[in-house]
C-alpha cells in the first residue's frame, strides 16, 4: 500500500511494459468481436510528469523521453526510424488530452488501453488504494466502458473471469512489496484464472535484481499448462544486485500468434535508446512454444 508509481511514471520499465501492452491491444483489435480488459493493480490511471513525485526521481528523462527525443541521449547512435510500433505507440501517449504541446501526462495501462478501445469493449479496472482508486473513478466517471473496483485484484479475478466477451486480456502488474512472495500469489491466482477461463491472454510484469528470485516463476510457467508463454525482457544493468531495478519483464500466456515478430524489432531498437552506464540488453523467447502439426 506504500508503492506509488507516479514516482516511476515512464520510465525504462514503463516503456518495455506498455510497448508490450500496446501489441497485444493491436493483436486484439485484430479482429471485430469485442474483447475485455481486466487490470488487477490499475493505480489512479494517468500522472502528471511536472508533479512534486516525478521530480524527484526524473525517471521518466530515461525512459519515455529518451524515445521521443533521442538527440538528448548522445550515446544512442540511433539514425534510423522507430519501428512501426514503437512510432504508433508514442504518437498514442501524445494523442492522451492534455499533451496536445508535449509530453506532459504519462498515461498508465488503464487510459492507455481505455483510449485504444472501441464502444463495445470494455475494461475491469481493480485498484485497493483509496486514493488511487478515486483518482481512477474520477478519470473514467464520464466512461461507461470503464468499471472501477475498489478491491484485491487477484480476488476480483474470481468474479470478472470469463468476461461475458469471451475474449481479452488481463494484466498483473503488482508493485512487488511482498518481493519474492510476490509471485507465488501470482502463481496461485494465475493457476484458478486459468481455470476459468483457459482461453484468455495473461500478461505479467515483473521487475529484475536478481536473476535467481525471478527463474523460479519462470520454471513455474513452464507447466503452467497454458498453450504458449512469451517471454520479453529488457535490462539497463546486470543481473546481480538486489539494490536496484535492473531491468524488467513481461511474460505472456497463450501469447497472440506471431506476436514475437511483432514485439522484436521494437526491443532492438529501444535497448540503445534506454541504454544507461552500459549497453542494454534484451531478450524475447518461448518459454512454452505450442507445437506445431
Amino acid at each position: 500500500m506504500n508503492y506509488r508509481h507516479a514516482y516511476h511514471a515512464g520510465n525504462f520499465a514503463d516503456v518495455l511494459k506498455h510497448t508490450v501492452l500496446f501489441a497485444l491491444i493491436e493483436a486484439l483489435q485484430a479482429k471485430s468481436t469485442p474483447f475485455a480488459f481486466v487490470d488487477t493493480h490499475a493505480g489512479s490511471g494517468c500522472y502528471a510528469l511536472d508533479s512534486t513525485e516525478a521530480g524527484k526521481t526524473g525517471e521518466y528523462k530515461g525512459g519515455i523521453a529518451r524515445l521521443l527525443f533521442p538527440d538528448l541521449h548522445a550515446s544512442a547512435g540511433r539514425s534510423e526510424p522507430l519501428p512501426p510500433l514503437l512510432r504508433r505507440w508514442l504518437d498514442a501517449i501524445l494523442r492522451v488530452p492534455g499533451n496536445e504541446h508535449g509530453l506532459k501526462l504519462y498515461p498508465g495501462s488503464p487510459l492507455q488501453v481505455a483510449s485504444a478501445m472501441r464502444e463495445a469493449d470494455s475494461a475491469q479496472l481493480c485498484e485497493l488504494h483509496p486514493e488511487e482508486a478515486a483518482r481512477l473513478r474520477e478519470l473514467f466517471r464520464h466512461d461507461h466502458r470503464v468499471h472501477v473496483h475498489g478491491r484485491n485484484g487477484y480476488e476480483a479475478l474470481k468474479a470478472l473471469l470469463p468476461p461475458k466477451e469471451k475474449r481479452g486480456l488481463v494484466l498483473i502488474d503488482p508493485p512487488y512489496e511482498a518481493q519474492d512472495a510476490e509471485y507465488r500469489v501470482i502463481e496461485q491466482a494465475l493457476k484458478l484464472a486459468l481455470q476459468r477461463w483457459p482461453t484468455g491472454v495473461y500478461a505479467v510484469w515483473y521487475p529484475i535484481k536478481l536473476r535467481s528470485q525471478v527463474q523460479p516463476f519462470h520454471r513455474w510457467l513452464q507447466r503452467c499448462g497454458a498453450r504458449r508463454v512469451l517471454r520479453a525482457e529488457l535490462l539497463v544493468h546486470p543481473d546481480d544486485s538486489p539494490l536496484r531495478l535492473n531491468g524488467s519483464g513481461m511474460v505472456i500466456l497463450n501469447a497472440p500468434w506471431k506476436l514475437d515478430d511483432v514485439l522484436r524489432d521494437s526491443l532492438r531498437a529501444m535497448a540503445p535508446l534506454l541504454s544507461q552506464e552500459r549497453r542494454a540488453e534484451w531478450r524475447l523467447d518461448w518459454l512454452v512454444e505450442e507445437a506445431q502439426a
